[in-house]
């Protein structure tokens, strides 16, 4: 069943109306609304939906997956993640979505209220003034302006911050492993490695996802290199900041404060952050405006309607290969990656090791990695597993088959060559309809359609005793190749038993 086959999608968080709304109108989805469902509620109903949508309170774990006997997508109407088992989805074949714009403004402008609160003690004085007090010396605070923000990860949200603190005339550096120095250039961020942000800044704020690389990424040994009293706003996720070197840091004076949105665990049992006088705690705020979950909830549901109607392929986290694999231009190459992996197989059905894709042309340049993911799909095609553009290669990988691509620019036609086990097979398409040019060293006169049911023989064949088979079973052979180490027919209807043909394979292709 395709990826884009999703007819009823559950909603087991609150979402704006809208999201439920977009599918049901635009994409002709049955949706069920049920926010709060226990883990077992959720477990004994999953496995009538096609789709899941989530915001952060709904674990979506390996268990709800694996009883999602139908689930094709699971969609979290947000940035994170870390409530579903990305890992345990794509074994099964589940695209993972998120929505990595739709909360990035609030995410930017919540992280400035931080630094803004810290830089002048804001609610500590709210507080102050409720408790019946004037501690107008208490408070003194410090201007923004000429100080030093450092901000740890440069994406969507880091890059809206640094925006919005130059506006107060804040000189904002900033490192990021993925982003080129040029690219954040060009909003006002320079770069420098990481041992080299510590002793320059006044405000680190993070915006990284959670990963082992950015666990306890700002650590005692960091606190160690920053300049004393320098001050840390995390918006991002818990753990990203080592709270009990936060903790340290803050009682010895070398952190001068803290404002964090996010904790280790949510809601935390242990307050000693959350009651520090030097601490601004918030109840895991980012994403809570109007605006954002609106914005969030309609997005996701765009995206799973672009997805339904196979128009494009938005916010998959665990299958970012695939964004380019749902277009009107790539489909037929899918079917040819397909048909060229079913070939070789069939072929050779011991093959293992290294199977190489090499797409020629510029038109294929950046296709590489959705067409490996293909081609696994044909030389799987008699696992025992659900197996599709998502988990193909991880499947390949598990019975010895590595997939790799490569891009030559041999030649400027557009062609797609499959080889491994001493064999290779070349395609490319005539019109949308999947073709094969040439097997190994010897090409066909005319390309053979990669459709329907093909016999192929190593050498020539009898013909004549080939029609007579053909009649006998009621089918027809509609086209005959030959190249000067294979024959090729295409015939119109399967073959019960090929022994009379001699050493004939028979291979069945997607129509």
């Amino acid at each position: 069943m395709a990826l884009s086959d999703i007819r009823r999608v559950l909603i087991s968080d609150s979402l704006a109306p809208a999201c439920a709304h977009i599918l049901r109108s635009q994409g002709g989805i049955e949706v069920t609304e049920t926010p709060g469902l226990s883990p077992q509620e959720l477990l004994s109903q999953i496995k009538d939906y096609d789709g899941l949508i989530v915001r952060s309170a709904t674990k979506v774990t390996s268990d709800v997956l694996t009883a999602g006997t139908r689930l094709k997508v699971v969609g979290r109407a947000g940035t994170g993640v870390d409530n579903v088992d990305v890992e345990a989805a794509s074994k099964r074949g589940i695209i993972v979505m998120n929505t990595p714009t739709g909360n990035s403004l609030s995410a930017a402008e919540l992280t400035c209220g931080l630094i803004l609160s810290l830089s002048r003690q804001i609610p500590q004085a709210a507080a102050s003034m409720k408790n019946g007090k004037w501690d107008r010396k208490k408070y003194m605070g410090s201007e923004l302006h000429g100080k030093t923000l450092g901000i740890l990860g440069l994406g969507r949200i880091g890059k809206e911050v640094a925006i919005r603190m130059q506006s107060f005339q804040m000189k904002t550096i900033g490192y990021d492993p993925i982003i080129p120095p040029e690219v954040t250039a060009e909003f006002g961020v320079q770069q420098f490695p990481l041992d080299e942000i510590w002793a320059q800044c006044d405000y680190i704020t993070v915006h990284t996802p959670l990963l082992p690389s950015t666990t306890g990424l700002i650590n005692d040994a960091a606190f160690s290199k920053c300049r004393r009293g320098v001050q840390v706003i995390n918006c991002a996720r818990g753990g990203i900041i080592d709270e009990a070197a936060l903790l340290r840091a803050l009682e010895s004076g070398q952190c001068g404060g803290a404002g964090l949105d996010v904790f280790t665990e949510e809601p935390p049992r242990d307050r000693a952050l959350i009651e520090h006088p030097l601490v601004v705690s918030l109840p895991h705020l980012g994403a809570s405006t109007h605006e954002a979950q609106n914005r969030c909830g309609e997005e996701i549901a765009l995206q799973i309607v672009d997805l339904v109607k196979e128009r494009a392929l938005v916010g998959a986290v665990n299958a970012p290969a695939l964004t380019k694999a749902f277009s009107s231009e790539t489909k037929p190459w899918i079917k040819l990656g397909e048909a060229l992996g079913r070939l070789l197989h069939s072929l050779l059905p011991q093959v293992n090791g290294e199977i190489q894709v090499t797409t020629t042309g510029g038109a294929l340049k950046n296709y590489g990695s959705f067409l490996c993911s293909a081609v696994a799909i044909g030389l799987l095609q008699n696992a025992d597993k659900k197996v599709n553009l998502v988990n193909a290669c991880f499947f390949a990988q598990e019975v010895g088959i590595q997939v790799t691509s490569r891009y030559s620019s041999d030649s400027a036609e557009s062609r797609l060559e499959v080889s491994g086990g001493g064999l290779s097979l070349l395609g490319g398409l005539s019109g949308d309809t999947p073709c094969l040019i040439q097997i190994g060293s010897s090409p066909f006169r005319s390309s053979v359609s990669l459709k329907g049911t093909l016999l192929v023989w190593t050498g020539e064949t009898n013909l004549p005793k080939l029609v007579e088979v053909l009649a006998s079973a009621a089918s027809q052979l509609q086209t005959f190749h030959v190249s000067s180490g294979y024959s090729v027919a295409e015939v119109s209807a399967p073959l019960s038993d090929v022994s009379a043909l001699g050493s004939c394979l028979q291979i069945a292709l997607p129509a």
